[in-house]
């Protein structure tokens, strides 16, 4: 990408960010999500990184939320509500304090006087570079201030611009568990005397920092009033939180039945009224926690103070596996510094602290760019469209491909390729776009047809099934060969097979296509893990198992390519011998019908039918496929030399010592040859029980002038004599 195309992309992301922000926080846009919003940023914050002449344009996204509705009076906050930088992996976890162990002091040395201590080396002395974390839930809600004074709540307002927000008192009063008057906390602390409760010592001025949520439940009962009384249903409980909150009438928030869940004391003051440092009433974050729920603040319930980030991560893991059944929206887990004096040190930069990070569990929505569209070829021979893309990272997966589903679709949505998508993968649900962000066009987008003839066989396309009820009706384009490769179940079976891809059997090869994963063989070996994990029924073990099982045999045999192929008439003896006397694949291809009349117990029916293989435009574009994706022969495979080199067996019967499988594996291990009929070339016919036809054949070769053959039948016991001689 060009200079002038990158600045480009950082102007539109800056302002679709700006426009998204204003819809979130400003307008509660139930459309709107925190994944599309970060998933931008994040990809702006990366182009900023990497051309630093463009970081101004970046730098200017960094300000909180968005300006306050007029319809409530403004309010400023006493100290600043600023946000968290995201971290999204263990890695970026590691890479965070790394950054700030960079800013703290280092350890005083050993036998210094107290009295040539500097105050941040006493503080090192106390406060080592390895502090302790503390971690809590992040609730996916509304984030607000409380301002109490005398214990007594006197005001309420939303973040706003961090500086400036709204004031919704009237309405915050409503949630029943927040407090409207404090308890009174331990007598230690030099607070003042409280109006109400017995005058009980409270703070002269609290500023609680907190998130209004409502409950999963609410949500539910709330969204099915709406469906019956036909009123717009909310996204999710985060937006039902900030809608219920931005009402005028105080009874409709009080109906909503929200929570209030404290997570931070943003300033306190002594009984005489002034600011006073927080560190006379507190050590650490944890300290506040504790003093919040004496007042009678709830508080989250899984809360912990980490040694380090190997217990930071068990804690995180931890809420992972109970977060789908969590009353509550939440989407990660606040990481801070516990030491207060230690979080003095680190400060604040741009609209974050320092001392805190935000670990965000993976999104089920991102943004990416559409490179191209594809289209894949189902069993029933339905054409999907199938997005490719940058790989990207949703739900914990990194993606390149989403499915379309049909014209219909792409048209619904206005796709085109070039595009700056939403793309999703919610539950056991394979990756597709959902939305399209128009404002990030910049003129170069093209628009997708479907095409006229099918890309695996070349035949026409139609909009119409086999069914005329059902192409009426249907948004499907399908192939109209009724032969076409694409739609050979049993053609992929027998690939697979061959190429020994156990883990995928026919069910797994129909729901690949079903799904639109897949047209045919060469499609397998572009899947990725993720591309199946997605799948109903499909975890993520079995399809690490089927990605590396695929993996494993993308090199083969020049004879297992050809059997593969599903060559009329051509079976694993007659591929092992087309292998054998040609050598390599090109010479194979470009044979004559001439020269392929010279194998070794091949006919001239066997040999037209591999001539014809190999001039039909749609089986050379299958090879080229496969190729492309990564197949390969095996080549410099020399013959083996034995006892037996030479020497040509034919088998008959069924053996009891062994298979017939590994008495061929053994012949040919001994550097012998096994063919599948008996000519004047076989040198030894091996009967088992209960032989067939071809004891007769050789017994009909020795009579006569045949006797010259030399054909000779042995028994098994003479065979095993032979082979461990």
């Amino acid at each position: 990408m060009i200079k002038n195309d990158i600045k480009t992309r950082i102007f539109k992301l800056r302002d679709q960010i700006e426009d998204l922000r204003y819809r979130y926080h400003v307008l509660n846009d139930p459309k709107v999500t925190d994944e599309v919003y970060e998933s931008l940023t994040r990809e702006l914050r990366k182009l900023g990184e990497a051309y630093p002449e463009f970081i101004d344009i970046v730098n200017s996204i960094d300000r909180v939320a968005g300006k306050p509705l007029p319809k409530f009076s403004k309010v400023k906050h006493l100290a600043p509500m600023l946000s968290l930088n995201d971290v999204f992996s263990k890695e970026e976890l590691g890479d965070w304090e790394k950054r700030i162990k960079k800013l703290l002091p280092p350890s005083p040395l050993q036998g210094e006087g107290q009295g040539e201590r500097s105050q941040v080396q006493r503080l090192s002395a106390s406060s080592p570079r390895q502090s302790a974390y503390f971690c809590e839930i992040k609730y996916d809600g509304l984030a607000v201030s409380l301002i109490y004074e005398k214990g007594k709540f006197v005001r309420g307002a939303t973040r706003g611009d961090g500086f400036i927000g709204e004031d919704i008192t009237e309405n915050l009063k409503m949630i029943g568990n927040l407090p409207l008057v404090l308890n009174s906390p331990p007598p230690s602390l030099p607070l003042s005397k409280g109006e109400e409760k017995g005058g009980g010592l409270v703070p002269h001025l609290l500023e609680v920092r907190g998130e209004c949520v409502m409950s999963k439940a609410v949500l539910e009962r709330l969204n099915k009033k709406n469906e019956r009384e036909g009123k717009p249903l909310f996204a999710n409980t985060r937006n039902a939180a900030a809608g219920s909150l931005r009402q005028l009438d105080p009874r409709i928030a009080k109906e909503r039945h929200l929570d209030f869940f404290a997570y931070d004391i943003a300033g306190i003051t002594d009984q005489r009224g002034s600011k006073t440092d927080q560190h006379r009433f507190f050590k650490t974050h944890s300290d506040k926690h504790n003093l919040l729920r004496q007042l009678g603040f709830e508080m989250a319930k899984h809360e912990k103070i980490c040694k380090n980030l190997s217990e930071v991560q068990e804690f995180i893991d931890k809420i992972e596996k109970i977060r789908p059944k969590y009353p509550y929206g939440t989407d990660g887990v606040v990481i801070s510094v516990d030491d207060l004096e230690l979080q003095n040190i680190l400060g604040v930069v741009g609209k974050a602290p320092r001392y805190m990070a935000a670990y965000k569990y993976p999104a089920e929505k991102a943004t990416t760019v559409i490179k191209d569209i594809r289209v894949n070829v189902g069993r029933t021979g339905a054409l999907t469209p199938i997005a490719i893309f940058e790989p990207t990272l949703v739900a914990g997966s990194t993606i390149s491909k989403a499915t379309l589903h049909n014209m219909d679709q792409i048209e619904r949505l206005d796709v085109r390729i070039g595009d700056t998508v939403v793309i999703q993968k919610a539950g056991d649900v394979i990756p597709e776009v959902v939305e399209v962000l128009p404002k990030m066009r910049t003129g170069k987008e093209k628009k997708f047809k479907m095409p006229a003839k099918c890309p695996v066989c070349g035949a026409q396309v139609s909009k119409s099934s086999k069914s005329s009820e059902a192409s009426k009706s249907s948004v499907a384009f399908y192939c109209t060969n009724p032969k076409c490769p694409a739609k050979n179940r049993r053609g992929m079976q027998h690939f697979v097979n061959v190429f020994e891809i156990y883990e995928v059997g026919p069910k797994i090869l129909d729901r690949f296509k079903d799904e639109g994963l897949i047209s045919d063989a060469a499609d397998l070996f572009t899947l990725k893990k993720e591309d199946i994990a997605g799948l109903e029924r499909f975890g993520e073990k079995s399809a690490e198992n089927i990605v590396k099982s695929i993996e494993d045999h993308r090199k083969v045999s020049l004879w297992r390519f050809l059997y593969a192929l599903g060559i009329l008439h051509v079976g694993e003896q007659t591929a092992q011998d087309i292998a054998n006397h040609f050598g390599n694949f090109e010479n194979i291809k470009n044979a004559s019908l001439e020269k392929l009349n010279e194998i070794e117990n091949i006919g001239p029916i066997v040999a037209k039918s591999i001539y014809e293989f190999f001039k039909t435009k749609e089986n050379l574009n299958f090879m080229n496929k496969l190729f492309g994706s990564g197949v390969a022969i095996l080549k410099g495979e020399k013959k083996k030399v034995g006892p037996l080199s030479g020497k040509t067996f034919v088998l008959t019967g069924t053996l009891t010592s062994m298979s017939r499988e590994i008495a061929k594996e053994r012949i040919k291990n001994l550097g012998g040859k096994v063919s599948g009929s008996v000519s004047a070339k076989t040198d030894y016919l091996l009967v088992g029980e209960e032989p067939g036809s071809k004891l007769k054949q050789a017994l009909r070769l020795r009579s006569g002038q045949a006797q010259k053959l030399g054909i000779k039948i042995i028994s098994e016991s003479e065979f095993l004599k032979i082979i461990k001689s």
